[in-house]
């Protein structure tokens, strides 16, 4: 499992005993970045040497609301020296506002907060927000001064539901903490049910805020599995996806550089294994992500080359506890007939189940029923019908065979049952469709219909 601390306090005495065996604990708990967060200047200069010093230890530069009464003039000059010192500086932070300890006057920390969000703006760097018994003051400010030019994340994140989806619509990621595993804590729970995982982080914030069974105890990077286990099983995901998949948010906020790697020709989504085999469409479809970002629920999909039958087995190989095989990357697989055929064939072989996700245009594409051809090698076919009229269709899908297109997909899903087993229309779940008569003209072709959000992947 690859995973990301994305906030943790790891240069204190806490760790002056064991500071070695803690990271060797992390890197085999799998947690191989560390975010090391500064709350003062004194730790901001600390967690800046680490960085230096460690090639998966990154930093962050700022002043905790606790401090805002001893703030000066030097103190911005400083912080501001320290965030342009290293590109390992990847936010300001931690700031924000604590209005449960008050440790300084509230006038003080709403203007240092303020101060600090002004930095990040001009330097081009994201934000990192503590926030305790503020969230009101929290969210106005944030919105005054245009923090959502930089974005962030709102750290330890403690407010509701509709607050998180607040901050997601401002530009920032929402950081789920150890305390997501206290039994008492439903309530962060059920943030992390209703926020998609493309828009979570998970945290340590160690040493405090340990999750369960080591709650009492000092906290550390190793522990952050702890928690994305705990997000896995209320999001009914892989603690690998949750991994995966937050790694990659903290990356591409704090401009991480990501891992050197191959092309991902296959790629786990909970239990299934997805073959990413071409990048080629029929269509370019209005609410296709991959025009902006080639990224799939932590997967980076964008092919250097289409792969060939030798190198999809070699990567199925490799690959284990998987439940079916699905073609579907960021392409539509069945412009490559003849390689998901042969793929296919030695898969039934092995005896696993196939499934192909397509777009239902590739009788048109081929210019024949390939349906047939199918017959035996596919035990599944999800087509996109995403529309229940041909001027819809085009509209969503800009599909190149103009009215024809639409009818094409019709007849394809008409058709499949005849061939496939198992037979699904679905529908991006996009503003102004109806679905209610997607879902009747699914039906009335003799399919099954589901919805979905494009970014699912399946």
């Amino acid at each position: 499992m690859e995973l990301i601390d994305s906030h943790a306090h790891i240069y204190g005495k806490e760790y002056a005993a064991d500071f070695e065996e803690m990271m060797e604990r992390a890197a085999e708990a799998g947690v191989g970045t560390i975010v090391a967060v500064g709350a003062d200047l004194e730790s901001s200069q600390e967690a800046l040497a680490l960085a230096g010093a460690r090639e998966n230890v990154y930093c962050s530069v700022g002043i905790h609301p606790h401090d805002a009464d001893r703030v000066t003039e030097r103190c911005y000059e400083l912080v501001r020296e320290m965030a342009l010192s290293s590109p390992k500086v990847v936010a300001i932070g931690e700031i924000g506002l604590d209005f449960f300890r008050d440790r300084s006057s509230r006038e003080n920390q709403e203007e240092v907060f303020r101060r600090f969000i002004r930095m990040g703006r001009e330097l081009s760097l994201p934000l990192i927000i503590h926030d305790r018994d503020a969230h009101d003051r929290i969210m106005a400010i944030l919105k005054e001064e245009k923090a959502g030019e930089v974005g962030g994340v709102l750290h330890c994140f403690s407010g509701d539901l509709a607050m998180a989806q607040e901050c997601i619509e401002l530009g920032f990621k929402i950081s789920i903490p150890g305390t997501v595993t206290y039994p008492s804590n439903e309530a962060l729970r059920e943030v992390v049910r209703g926020v998609k995982i493309e828009q979570l982080m998970v945290e340590t914030d160690a040493p405090y805020l340990t999750p369960v069974p080591h709650r009492g105890k000092r906290n550390e990077p190793a522990f952050v599995r702890l928690t994305a286990e705990r997000v896995a099983q209320v999001k009914g995901l892989s603690a690998e996806d949750v991994g995966r998949i937050t790694s990659f948010n903290t990356r591409k906020l704090f401009g991480i550089p990501q891992p050197a790697e191959q092309d991902t020709i296959a790629y786990m989504i909970r239990n299934s294994l997805y073959l990413n085999i071409t990048n080629r469409c029929s269509n370019r479809c209005t609410f296709c992500p991959k025009f902006d970002d080639f990224a799939v629920k932590g997967h980076e999909l964008k092919l250097s080359h289409e792969p060939n039958f030798a190198e999809v087995i070699a990567a199925v190989d490799r690959a284990s506890g998987f439940e079916e095989v699905v073609f579907c990357g960021y392409g539509e697989p069945l412009v490559r007939l003849d390689l998901v055929k042969e793929v296919a064939a030695e898969l039934k072989r092995r005896g696993i189940k196939v499934r192909v996700n397509t777009d239902g245009q590739a009788n048109l594409v081929h210019g024949r029923n390939i349906l047939p051809e199918l017959a035996g090698l596919v035990d599944v076919l999800s087509v996109s019908l995403n529309a229940a009229n041909a001027e819809d269709y085009q509209r969503l899908c800009n599909t190149p065979f103009g009215a024809a297109g639409f009818q094409g997909v019709c007849d394809f899903l008409r058709e499949a049952p005849k061939y496939v087993p198992q037979v699904t229309a679905s529908a991006v779940t996009v503003p102004g469709l109806d679905v209610g008569k997607v879902r009747e003209l699914a039906l009335s072709l003799g399919v099954d219909y589901r919805e979905r959000e494009y970014a699912e992947v399946g």
